[in-house]
């Protein structure tokens, strides 16, 4: 089910919940997707060994974007100022659990598994989204944009570098691109600053870090 706003919890059952969440984001099976993958009615391709070690490599880098994007919706509600924008992280976050659960079952079937790193992952951007939200709302919602906006770019990548056969993890990705163009879009709606480029440049580094690590770990 989908978290319970945590507006009228304490301080420590805030705490709990967050902790709760990150357990649940980073152990395999523990969260299930609200809605079925796009790819459960499409017929398994044939993929020799090596396509389905790219292909896992590939859904490994997006299942861990998906952990940061838990982590880091969840360090701005933790730190967000106004409760609508708290809201709106939380939503947001139940709407990106899908994407999780989607990119882990498809590794399943690929026989691979998340990246060890995500501990990690998920640890660093859950401060900087924490740390973000206790700048301004703004910011946070900035964040969230240039975040999505840069999650786009490496879908977009990756549908053009899967093997042409696996269309089962082409739907996923595709599902997942139409719905992160609507988060960074409904980010800026909701007020998000539009981060200038040369920050946005600075997130592209980071994130290149992340997806040559996970590609591979």
């Amino acid at each position: 089910m989908p978290q319970t706003s945590q507006d009228k919890l304490s301080p420590l059952d805030r705490l709990i919940c967050q902790f709760d969440r990150a357990l649940q984001t980073l152990s395999p099976g523990a969260v299930p997707g609200y809605r079925p993958s796009p790819a459960a009615e499409i017929d398994d391709a044939e993929l020799s060994a090596q396509e389905a070690r790219h292909a896992a490599g590939l859904m490994r880098v997006n299942h861990t974007g998906e952990v940061c994007a838990q982590g880091l919706y969840q360090g701005q509600a933790a730190t967000a100022k106004l409760s609508h924008i708290r809201k709106k992280m939380e939503r947001a976050a139940d709407e990106e659990i899908d994407h999780l659960a989607w990119c882990e079952e498809r590794l399943a079937q690929l026989q691979s598994h998340p990246s060890k790193l995500n501990p990690l992952w998920y640890g660093l951007s859950f401060g900087i989204g924490a740390t973000a939200g206790l700048i301004s709302d703004k910011i946070s919602l900035g964040f969230v944009a240039a975040t999505e906006e840069q999650v786009g770019e490496h879908l977009k990548d990756h549908l053009k570098r899967l093997p042409p056969q696996d269309e089962k993890s082409r739907a996923i990705l595709q599902t997942m691109l139409k719905e992160e163009e609507e988060h960074g879009n409904n980010a800026l709606r909701a007020g998000g600053y539009k981060f200038p480029q040369p920050v946005k440049r600075l997130m592209r580094l980071t994130s290149k870090l992340m997806t040559s690590t996970s590609y591979r770990i």
